[in-house]
């Protein structure tokens, strides 16, 4: 099965399942103030680059970098169609975010995940990311792990 990359726009129903998935999923693990979703007006910005993965045509993987304006960019609404795991997805993916954030020239790329997605910290932490303070409006949240890959 061919996986393929793309920086592609959100509004897709293919992509609007996918964010449909991702909050349900989300919703399972964790309560909804500590749930810090991005809706897709917020993705369809200028400063947005968003990215699609598709597995013979149909889209089976997502995330955004949301530049921050500061030299750094954040990682949002990464997932995966649980369809779609095992094929490498999300290592795809996240060499496309840090290609694009080599692209951009920026300093670090960050994110805040949640402490119950163990795949997702691994695989972050196997990119280079390191735990980091809130930043941004971000406040402490027990439920949440902020990382960041600094890339210059």
């Amino acid at each position: 099965m061919n996986v393929t990359i793309a920086f592609e726009p959100p509004r897709q129903p293919q992509v609007l399942r996918l964010l449909a998935l991702s909050d349900a999923y989300a919703a399972s693990l964790y309560p909804a103030e500590s749930n810090h979703l991005v809706d897709l007006e917020a993705l369809e910005k200028p400063t947005v680059r968003f990215i699609v993965a598709r597995r013979d045509g149909d889209i089976v993987g997502c995330c955004a970098l949301i530049d921050a304006g500061d030299g750094t960019a954040e990682i949002k609404r990464m997932f995966v169609d649980p369809t779609a795991r095992g094929l490498k997805v999300g290592k795809l993916l996240l060499e496309a975010l840090i290609g694009a954030g080599l692209d951009a020239r920026l300093g670090a790329i960050r994110l805040e995940t949640g402490i119950h997605q163990p795949e997702a910290i691994g695989l972050y932490r196997s990119y280079g990311f390191t735990e980091i303070p809130p930043f941004g409006s971000y406040r402490t949240d027990p439920l949440s792990l902020f990382m960041e890959k600094r890339l210059s």
